[in-house]
């Protein structure tokens, strides 16, 4: 989608984001990266290592850290090393997150992995990042939540309560953070198209070109989301111009909530998808 990066507008600046390899995540360093932050970031496969040397053009600061969120020492030793590497960390994006989405089937193991990967993850990586920010006078952090966390969905009773936590950690953060000059919001995105979305999409058959209309008549606008469309919101909150924000949920999801069940009809005009 067309977009003008403003530039230097992170310039000095340093941001950590979690799950950063694809996705969400990848469009969130890649913004960050053209309005001149240097940017660690995390992901589950050490395969990556290939995406961020992709990012390394011009004078841009990238470091690449390869390991589970669930594991609390590599949640410590990714904010270590972030602040090792670039002197400074000013914003966190907590985004990767585990996708398990089990109900009566769930496993003591599926609960763990959802909380522990989720937003036990992103209160470890809050916990590790505020000393930092607290050197520097201050920053922002924002929570990657989903639609998931305020409405049912079937069959996602693990995915939903994790996400569903993220709100009420959003929002004690931010009551805690805010005597050190430190935001915290989360963003909601609704359905988003991803690669994930795409092999979802071709594995039954006709791709985006089909999928697309389909999936998108959840939403007001008639579309899926694309990932720099969360980007975008999440940097503005992380920038100087929501110095006022905090403690709040910016839904980032095409209308989904405000829609109620009966939904679209055939002839709801496409919004925007250019």
């Amino acid at each position: 989608m067309k977009h003008t990066p403003i530039t230097d507008r992170f310039r000095g600046k340093v941001a950590l984001v979690t799950g950063g390899g694809a996705g969400i995540g990848r469009a969130i360093v890649e913004e960050l990266l053209k309005e001149g932050a240097a940017v660690a970031f995390t992901d589950l496969n050490p395969a990556t290592v290939r995406t961020a040397e992709e990012l390394k053009t011009g004078d841009r600061q990238v470091l690449f850290l390869a390991g589970d969120m669930a594991d609390e020492a590599f949640c410590q030793s990714a904010v270590e090393r972030t602040a090792a590497t670039f002197g400074r960390i000013d914003y966190l994006v907590n985004n990767a997150f585990a996708f398990t989405a089990k109900a009566l089937d769930a496993t003591t193991a599926d609960w763990m992995r959802s909380f522990s990967a989720g937003p036990l993850a992103y209160a470890r990586m809050v916990q590790h990042v505020v000393p930092h920010q607290r050197k520097v006078g201050g920053g922002a952090i924002v929570n990657i939540s989903s639609i998931s966390a305020h409405v049912a969905q079937a069959n996602r009773w693990t995915y939903n309560a994790a996400k569903g936590a993220c709100t009420q950690l959003t929002r004690c953060q931010a009551l805690d953070l805010a005597p050190d000059h430190i935001r915290v919001n989360s963003v909601d995105p609704g359905w988003i198209w991803t690669n994930e979305t795409d092999k979802a999409a071709n594995l039954d058959g006709g791709g985006r070109a089909k999928w697309d209309p389909i999936w998108g008549r959840y939403h007001m606008l008639r579309r899926m989301g694309h990932a720099i469309e969360v980007a975008r919101p999440t940097l503005f909150l992380l920038s100087d111009d929501a110095s006022f924000i905090t403690g709040t949920t910016l839904m980032v999801d095409g209308g989904y909530l405000s829609m109620g069940p009966e939904g679209l009809g055939d002839t709801a005009v496409i919004a925007g998808s250019d």
